[in-house]
């Protein structure tokens, strides 16, 4: 579409937004220079048009009907098939419905992006179907993916497979439960506060958050440029290893999350072998949280570690304390940073070299705007609690809180200086009961948020974290998460195939749709 050049009440408009003042004269002359920039505008969309990548063909997509979708996971349905012969041939693979494939709808939980149907895909997208994997649909996630429960999503609850009156966790919500629930082999969800990490430890499922910048970002619907990682969920420590194998590797400078010509290797033949010998420190600050660590969680998890020196690993208490830290700087730069870029930026925000989605960006632009009221309960607590601060303090605590990150990041390094990998509960608690409408505001935020406390830290240092179920609690999963060294993946999912040999391998749940 054309470029519209503003009125005279445009740039008065303008000129109030920005607090200049001008006279008559002034804006009569500014309105020239410009409207007289307008063809510079058009002649960008001709050129983008002429150049860019042509989107794939011969796609099929439907979206699900309720009586094929038990858990409320799916979002929408397809049979795309990958390159035979691949790594992953013939894996039926879901995908975050923040993440972009061609021809498919895409709503990221909110009716503001709803209607939205990507012309690309996402680079992890790509790289599944060319290690053979059949995309197989869009799972469910969260509104905006701003909740670490399966209550916020506008297209319904996503319920858990091992108990459907509880929430999967989110915001990978649906990721998760489809895996748990055998419906697919493998998925790929997102984290920015926990969400590949919350939903398996909920439902019993591995979800290995990767190194930051080690998979490309390019092509899924950011939160917070510096706390944005995509990852696998599988039902098994080889399968997220063989699935970082694909995803992980440099996207040509497309991801500006990404070190030049960060590297791929084969995850898991790196990371086969016992663990005798391997150095493992639990992280006394991820236990006992005050009015909220469940003790059967912390015991659960503790006799995890119990099992991995009888293995033969040197297990030892290690203290970090500004892990209890994290929380807050995460806070901060989750609700200032999220502001900032994914509700004032329109997803993608400005000033970084990379992909831009300008259609994501203009649709998602317009329908916020339209829809505010359907923002979800989180993503205006958000809204409202980062409009403030970034009006009244102009960025000043953002700012203070990503310069705290690198002390976050090397009280983290300290303590992997002595150990290999450091352990802790995933979350403190087990599923709770998913929020209805009979609940109120404050219930249904704080059971949105209160699970991270663990899992927050490490999205903003960037560490790898594997969650891996730790056995059961009243019948419901346990997850505990083992942290490893930047770019040392494949240890963490070591540790992971340990925990999962020494307990024999993991449990179905019993409700299966």
């Amino acid at each position: 579409m054309a470029f519209p050049p503003p009125s005279r009440a445009d740039l008065e408009a303008s000129a109030a937004r920005f607090r200049i003042s001008l006279t008559g004269e002034d804006l009569d002359t500014y309105l020239g220079l410009v409207q007289g920039s307008a063809a510079g505008y058009d002649l960008v969309e001709r050129l983008y048009a002429e150049t860019a990548p042509p989107a794939p063909r011969g796609r099929t997509s439907r979206l699900v009907a309720a009586t094929d979708n038990p858990l409320g996971a799916w979002y929408a349905r397809t049979e795309i098939t990958g390159t035979p012969g691949g790594p992953l041939d013939g894996v039926r693979t879901a995908i975050k419905d923040n993440i972009s494939v061609a021809g498919v709808p895409m709503m990221n939980g909110s009716r503001t992006v709803e209607g939205f149907v990507p012309a690309h895909d996402a680079t992890v997208v790509t790289r599944l179907l060319d290690a053979g994997a059949t995309v197989v649909g869009k799972a469910v996630c969260e509104s905006l993916c701003f909740s670490g429960a399966s209550h916020t999503s506008d297209s319904g609850p996503v319920r858990n497979p091992w108990d459907p009156s509880r929430t999967s966790g989110g915001s990978s919500s649906g990721c998760a439960a489809l895996v748990a629930n055998g419906e697919v082999d493998m998925a790929v969800g997102g984290d920015q506060g926990g969400s590949v990490r919350i939903p398996s430890s909920f439902c019993g499922t591995v979800g290995h958050k990767p190194t930051y910048g080690l998979v490309p970002y390019t092509g899924a619907f950011p939160i917070e440029l510096t706390i944005d990682h995509l990852g696998p969920i599988t039902r098994t420590g080889s399968d997220a290893a063989r699935m970082l194998s694909v995803l992980a590797g440099y996207d040509d400078g497309r991801d500006p999350r990404q070190p030049t010509g960060v590297p791929s290797a084969d995850y898991d033949a790196l990371s086969e072998g016992d663990v005798e010998g391997l150095r493992i420190g639990v992280v006394s600050e991820g236990f006992g949280h005050d009015g909220l660590s469940d003790p059967e969680v912390d015991a659960a998890v503790r006799a995890t570690v119990d099992r991995l020196r009888e293995a033969g690993a040197s297990v030892q208490d290690v203290s970090i304390p500004w892990h209890l830290h994290g929380m807050a700087i995460w806070n901060v730069i989750a609700t200032d940073g999220a502001t900032a870029q994914m509700i004032d930026g329109n997803a993608y925000g400005y000033n970084f070299n990379g992909w831009y989605d300008p259609d994501l960006m203009a649709h998602y632009g317009r329908q916020r705007l339209e829809r505010a009221d359907d923002f979800s309960v989180t993503t205006k607590l958000v809204a409202l609690g980062g409009g403030h601060s970034l009006t009244s303090t102009h960025g000043r605590y953002y700012a203070m809180a990503q310069n705290l990150v690198p002390r976050l990041r090397q009280a983290y390094d300290d303590a992997l200086a002595t150990y290999d990998v450091v352990v802790m509960p995933t979350l403190p608690i087990t599923a709770t009961p998913l929020v209805t409408e009979q609940d109120d505001l404050t219930t249904s935020i704080t059971r949105a948020l209160e699970m991270i406390v663990n899992t927050a830290p490490t999205d903003c240092t960037g560490h790898p974290a594997t969650s891996v179920p730790a056995g059961l609690v009243r019948g419901l999963p346990v997850g505990v998460m083992i942290v490893g060294r930047h770019f040392d993946d494949a240890t963490c999912l070591k540790v992971a195939k340990a925990v999962e040999a020494q307990a024999g391998g993991f449990p179905a749940p019993p409700v299966n749709g």
